[in-house]
C-alpha cells in the first residue's frame, strides 16, 4: 500500500470517528432523506385549512363557494344558500374528519363560508375557528371532539355562532392565550384585534395602528400576521417585513424590532412561513427565537398579475425576541420558497415543506412547485443547518398545508390554486389527496434507538411547575443517557403557510435512572406558567440520540 494510500485511509478512520463522537444528536439520521406515502387519493375536498385534535381525528375544511366537492353531505343532506351565486343548493361536504388510525374520513356540515379564516383549540380540546368570507366571515364555529361526546365518533358536528365576532375577519391569525381566551388579529381591511370568548359588553374590538403602517397600498403584505406568545406573556407580531413586542392588555408597543435585512414582504401575499423555535429553559442560551423563511420580492405580486413570477425569496431570518439588543441573523436556504409550510418536529428539527420556487399567494400566481423539503436543525452551526429530503411527485403550490401526527409522520394536503375546483386542463389542478412525510427518525433500522413511553398514559393531566416522571423503555444496552430529552409539542391550526399556535418545548430534566431491565425513568420540570405553554392538550415525546417516541396526548393547566 502506498504512502498516499495509507494517509487517506486514516484520514477517512479519523473522520469517521469524529462523526461517531459527535455530542448530543445521533449522525446516522443525517443519512436518510425522508419517505413518502400516499394515505388517501381522494378526501373529497381540498384540505385549505388542518387542525390535528386530541382524539387522533384531524379537523380540514376548505371552502363553501369552490363548487360542488367530491364528498356528499352525511344523511343525504342539502344546504340551501340562495345568496350563493355559486351553489344555492349543495349537497356536498366542504369540511372532513380525517381518523389518523384508521386512515379514513367522515364528511362535516358548514353553513357559512369558512375560506381563509383562522382558528384555535380551547384548553377542553374544542376547535374554535373564527371568521371566513361573506356569510361567515363574522361567525365562529366550534368543534367539540367526538370522544367528549358519550365516546360517539360519527355523530359530532361543527356547531355555528352567527356574529360571535364583532367585526369581519377574513386572512386574520388566532392565537391562544395563558387565560384560555383566544386573540384574533387583524384580516382584510382589518387594522384591529378582539379577543374571543367576550368577557363583557364593553369587550369589542381595539386598534392596533402597526397593521396599518405595515399595509403596501393595494397589495397588503400583511395578512395572516406571524404570532408568538412570548414567556414573558406578551405577544411577537411580524407582519410585512418587521415585527413588534406587543402588550395586549394596555394596547401598547414594548419594543420594535429592525426590518428584516433586505426589507422583502414576508406576508401574504408574498407569502412565507415562520416558527418559533424550541423553548429551552435552564440552558446556556436559553430564549425564544423566532424563525422566518422564504416569500417573496418587493413588487412579486404586481409581476404575478401580469403573469411575471419573481423567483421566491432563498433567505431565512432569525432573531432573540429578548435579546437587549435584537438583530436578524440571516441564512441562505438551498433554494427559493414561496408560500411554504415550517412544522415543528418532536426532536426539535423544523421541516419545510410544500410552496411554489416563484410566484406568490393568489389564484394562479405560482409556478416551479418545490417538491423536496428541507430540515433545518437549529443547533447546528450557521452553514450545515438545511438539510434536503427526498422529493414529492405531488406539487402542493397555493392553499397547501402541513402538520405533525403523534406518531411522527407530518400530513400533507392541499393544492388548490384556482378559484372554483378544477381537475383538467390546468398546470396545477385541485388537490384532493393526503400524503404523509416521513422524517429520517421513522426510518425502522433506527429501531433500536427509539423510546417508548410507558407513563404518563394518554389524556394525563398535569400542572404547572411539577415534577414530573416519565417512564420508557429502551432496547437493551442502547441507553445512551447523556442524549435523553423530553419535549411537548401543541398541535397547531395551520392553513396560508401558517401553523398558528405551534409550539414546542424542551423540558428541563432533574434525574434518570433505570427501574427495570431496559426501562427507565426521567423526571422533568413541567412549564412553569401559562406564558411558556397556553393550557391545553399538548403531545409529549421521549427523544433518545435525535430519535423520538411516538407521543403521548397530555392537558396541562
Amino acid at each position: 500500500m502506498s504512502e498516499t494510500s495509507i494517509l487517506s485511509f486514516l484520514f477517512q478512520l479519523l473522520l469517521l470517528l469524529l462523526l461517531i463522537l459527535l455530542p448530543g444528536r445521533n449522525i446516522f439520521t443525517r443519512a436518510a432523506d425522508g419517505k413518502w406515502d400516499t394515505l388517501l387519493s381522494n378526501i373529497g375536498i381540498s384540505a385549505m385549512h388542518m387542525q390535528l385534535l386530541h382524539t387522533d381525528h384531524v379537523i380540514m375544511f376548505d371552502r363553501t363557494d369552490f363548487g360542488l366537492s367530491n364528498i356528499s353531505l352525511p344523511n343525504g343532506n342539502c344546504i340551501k344558500n340562495p345568496r350563493s351565486k355559486v351553489l344555492p343548493v349543495d349537497c356536498t361536504a366542504h369540511s372532513v374528519d380525517y381518523d389518523v388510525v384508521s386512515n379514513s374520513i367522515r364528511p362535516l356540515t358548514v353553513l357559512t363560508d369558512v375560506w381563509c379564516s383562522s382558528g384555535a383549540v380551547t384548553p377542553d380540546g374544542t376547535l374554535v375557528q373564527t371568521g371566513g368570507f361573506d356569510s361567515g366571515d363574522r361567525v365562529v364555529r366550534l368543534y367539540k371532539p367526538c370522544r367528549n361526546n358519550n365516546n360517539d365518533n360519527t355523530t359530532c358536528d361543527w356547531q355555528e355562532i352567527g356574529r360571535g365576532l364583532t367585526v369581519r375577519r377574513w386572512y386574520a391569525t388566532n392565537h391562544i392565550l395563558p387565560d384560555g381566551r383566544q386573540i384574533v388579529v387583524g384580516g382584510r381591511r382589518q387594522y384591529n384585534y378582539e379577543f374571543y370568548p367576550k368577557t363583557s359588553a364593553a369587550d369589542t374590538v381595539y386598534n392596533l395602528p402597526f397593521l396599518v403602517q405595515t399595509n403596501d397600498a393595494k397589495i397588503e403584505n400583511n395578512l395572516y400576521p406571524f404570532l408568538f406568545l412570548n414567556a414573558d406573556g406578551n405577544l411577537f407580531i411580524f407582519a410585512n417585513n418587521r415585527a413588534i413586542l406587543f402588550n395586549y392588555f394596555t394596547g401598547s408597543v414594548i419594543r420594535t424590532y429592525p426590518t428584516i435585512p433586505g426589507g422583502d414582504p414576508r406576508s401574504y401575499p408574498s407569502t412565507g412561513s415562520a416558527v418559533l423555535l424550541p423553548l429551552k429553559f435552564n440552558a446556556a442560551g436559553a430564549g425564544a427565537e423566532v424563525l422566518l423563511c422564504g416569500g417573496a420580492p418587493k413588487g412579486a405580486f404586481v409581476r404575478a398579475n401580469n403573469h411575471d413570477f419573481a423567483p421566491a425569496l432563498d433567505t431565512c431570518g432569525r432573531i432573540r425576541i429578548d435579546d437587549p439588543n435584537p438583530q436578524w441573523v440571516m441564512e441562505t436556504m438551498p433554494a427559493g420558497r414561496v408560500m411554504g409550510d415550517m412544522v415543528l418536529l418532536p426532536n426539535g428539527d423544523v421541516l419545510i415543506v410544500n410552496g411554489a420556487g416563484s410566484g406568490t399567494a393568489g389564484w394562479e400566481f405560482g409556478a416551479d412547485p418545490a417538491l423536496s423539503p428541507v430540515i433545518y436543525r437549529p443547533d447546528n452551526p450557521i452553514g450545515s443547518r438545511f438539510a434536503t429530503q427526498n422529493p414529492s411527485s405531488t406539487p402542493r403550490m397555493y392553499h397547501s398545508t402541513a402538520i405533525l401526527l403523534r406518531d411522527g409522520r407530518v400530513l400533507v394536503g392541499g393544492s388548490n390554486p384556482h378559484k372554483f375546483y378544477n381537475f383538467t386542463g390546468v398546470l396545477y389542478p385541485t388537490d384532493l389527496t393526503l400524503e404523509s412525510f416521513s422524517p429520517s427518525y421513522l426510518d425502522p433500522k433506527f429501531g433500536y434507538l427509539k423510546p417508548r413511553v410507558v407513563s404518563p398514559g394518554p389524556q394525563t393531566r398535569i400542572g404547572y411547575g411539577q415534577k414530573l416522571p416519565i417512564r420508557f423503555t429502551i432496547p437493551p444496552g442502547r441507553l445512551n443517557s447523556t442524549s435523553v430529552t423530553v419535549t411537548m409539542v401543541a398541535p397547531s391550526f395551520t392553513t396560508h403557510s401558517f401553523s398558528m399556535n405551534q409550539r414546542l418545548l424542551i423540558l428541563t430534566r432533574a434525574d434518570l435512572k433505570p427501574v427495570a431491565k431496559s426501562s427507565y425513568q426521567i423526571r422533568v420540570d413541567t412549564p412553569g406558567s401559562g406564558n411558556l405553554a397556553p393550557p391545553g392538550y399538548y403531545m409529549l415525546f421521549v427523544v433518545h440520540q435525535d430519535i423520538p417516541s411516538e407521543g403521548v396526548w397530555i392537558q396541562i393547566g
